[in-house]
């Protein structure tokens, strides 16, 4: 394990990301909030941290193995996440949990709020959060991967650790850097489109960027406490759905049909016409309930509502144009539910992702064919080419973990005084990266005990990390050497 080489490239990415602070204190300058000094304290304070861990091992430079990619990846986003709750700790005055909670949410791209009076905070704390989405949906780690080779370092291995599981990608460009450039164009591009659509449609510049951040990271946080709602405009609400199902798209097929100038490409990848498929069925099925029930008698009103809340769950951003947990029957609880499918791999969203869930089921299916047929040899394919074993060995071994931890952690939740249904929203909202939940936490989690705030921020960078990255750190034999 490369110790000293990994103490070395955090300090380096902690002096890197202390310029985000930069942005909010120009926003604090030209809205003139008097909320300086929280942004420029926390710049000094992780400046100082970065040289502190930086200058002792500046010259330890050695190639990186899978080990220490796994255990830079889960340090350097639980790190992130603390340094990032030091605004919230001096602006907001929120406790030390709240904080954390706070900063996590927006660096995991979750959504969750523990913040109440957002249309009164200051412009730059406003700014702040949205902003925390832009960098947590590129993915800071994929990010840097573009900057290691020129500090020495290769950056291979932790690309595999930030995208573990079953389903990687092949490199879209030969080259990993350039790779990685291409998928923060392809970002970078989505987010100004959605920014300018967003003004286009009526919203002023700062509710515009903001909102692009968090559209395109499929994060959820909004500026104001009515969040998507406050805007009551569908033609924004149509310009946010389409961004959440870009952002819940395959970057590398968003690479693809963009190199190639051709959008079949998207219909032509399984995933991306599954999520479309699930979004149209749910929508179906949630608009014939609202309107049987009449909760809405007009069609365009039960679908304008309906598919929002769908593509804003399922797409793990948590936007909200209404509050479906008053919804009638078993919607609140489908719509929530398909935040545990999210979105494709290699996107911003989060869930267990719907490759995984078309390959439990195609496996499923061949197991019951298999019993019908015992002689017969049948392989499980994707896009017209066959899965190793292994590969669908690991989606059940991911599945069983995600779904352990989730258990676990609503179990946690209600031990610290949480109602059932609480609990175990909760648990799924933060786990899957989406922010609303049901019972208490709806809209916010600021009635969470402190100790269900710890436990809940654990769960997002769970989630964040895809459950592997975090717990292999727990295993004895990963520090044997």
């Amino acid at each position: 394990m490369q110790f000293l080489v990994i103490q070395r490239i955090l300090g380096l990415l902690l002096i890197f990301f202390s310029l985000s602070m930069l942005p909010p204190i120009l926003v604090s300058v030209i809205y003139d909030d008097g909320e300086l000094m929280p942004f420029i304290s926390a710049l000094v304070i992780m400046i100082g941290m970065g040289l502190l861990f930086w200058y002792p091992v500046r010259h330890a430079k050695k190639e990186l193995h899978l080990h220490d990619g796994f255990l830079i990846t889960a340090v350097f986003w639980s790190a992130l996440s603390l340094f990032s709750a030091l605004p919230f700790l001096f602006a907001p005055h929120l406790s030390l949990a709240q904080s954390v909670f706070e900063a996590i949410s927006g660096f995991t791209t979750t959504g969750a709020t523990v913040i109440s009076g957002l249309d009164s905070l200051p412009k730059s704390v406003l700014y702040y959060r949205q902003q925390l989405h832009f960098f947590g949906g590129a993915g800071i780690l994929v990010l840097a991967v573009a900057v290691l080779p020129m500090l020495g370092i290769g950056g291979s291995q932790l690309l595999k650790a930030e995208t573990p599981g079953p389903m990687r990608d092949d490199k879209l460009t030969p080259r990993l850097e350039n790779t990685t450039k291409a998928m923060v164009y392809i970002y970078l591009g989505l987010t100004i489109a959605c920014a300018i659509a967003f003004w286009l449609a009526g919203m002023d510049w700062f509710d515009a960027i903001g909102h692009s951040y968090s559209t395109v990271a499929t994060g959820g946080f909004s500026t104001h406490d009515a969040s998507f709602a406050y805007f009551n405009s569908p033609t924004l609400e149509v310009i946010a759905m389409i961004f959440m199902v870009l952002g819940s798209f395959n970057f590398t097929i968003h690479f693809i049909a963009w190199h190639k100038m051709d959008i079949r490409h998207y219909w032509y990848d399984l995933q991306c016409r599954m999520f479309v498929v699930i979004i149209l069925v749910l929508t179906a099925i949630c608009v014939a309930v609202l309107m049987w029930k009449g909760v809405y008698t007009n069609f365009l009103e039960a679908l304008r509502y309906a598919s929002f809340q769908i593509i804003s769950i399922i797409s793990t951003t948590g936007f909200l144009t209404a509050d479906f947990s008053q919804w009638p029957l078993f919607v609140p609880v489908i719509i929530l539910g398909s935040s545990f499918i999210g979105g494709c791999v290699n996107s911003t969203a989060g869930g267990i992702r719907v490759i995984r869930v078309i390959l439990l089921y195609k496996q499923a299916i061949r197991e019951i064919m298999r019993l019908i047929h015992p002689n017969a040899v049948m392989a499980v394919k994707i896009n017209n080419k066959k899965v190793p074993a292994t590969v669908t060995e690991a989606v059940w071994g991911f599945v069983f973990l995600y779904m352990i931890s989730y258990l676990v952690i609503s179990i946690l939740l209600m031990g610290t005084g949480m109602d059932l249904i609480s609990a175990f929203s909760g648990a799924a909202s933060c786990l899957n990266l989406t922010g609303p939940g049901l019972g208490q936490v709806t809209t916010s989690f600021s009635n969470v005990p402190e100790t269900g705030l710890w436990i809940l921020s654990f769960a997002m960078l769970l989630g964040r990390l895809e459950v592997f990255t975090l717990l292999v750190l727990l295993s004895p034999s990963f520090w044997r050497r």
